[in-house]
């Protein structure tokens, strides 16, 4: 059997018009899924993908909002702020951009997250669906998060 070849952004494009497609229903019915970005420092990589981010929610329709933190940013800040999204219905998802500071604990943050709207799935909660093969779990976007 001969190889074939997938293209990945002909896969993308096809997911992005589906997800088009279903977030245009869910808009018709009321309902503008909400993504909320939380970035702190200034770290390059994470500036980019932070924009790609913006930008998919942009083409997709989805309302979302990018909050850039200084880099010393204190911890009780930022898990202040994740309380304020976790309760505000408007945001349907909280993405914290890692990596963190170093005086910020990850494990913190990761925890306050409500699992119901961590979108990246590294919640411990998330980590176990996602390992007994629960279908109600957000997936991490990268292999083994």
């Amino acid at each position: 059997m001969a190889a074939q070849i997938i293209s990945g952004n002909e896969v993308a494009k096809s997911i992005r018009a589906e997800l088009k497609e279903e977030i245009s229903r869910m808009k018709a019915g009321g309902v503008t899924p909400g993504l909320v970005v939380i970035i702190v420092g200034e770290d390059a990589a994470s500036q980019v993908y932070v924009r790609k981010k913006g930008e998919a929610c942009q083409e997709l329709g989805i309302h979302s909002e990018t909050i850039r933190l200084p880099p010393d940013t204190k911890e009780a800040e930022l898990l202040s702020l994740i309380d304020k999204y976790n309760a505000d219905k408007m945001f349907d998802g909280i993405l914290v951009q890692l990596p963190l500071p170093k005086h910020i604990s990850e494990e913190k943050v990761l925890l306050r997250i409500d699992p119901g709207k961590d979108v990246d799935g590294f919640h411990p909660i998330n980590v176990g669906k996602m390992v007994v093969g629960a279908a109600d779990c957000y997936l991490p976007c990268t292999p083994h998060g």
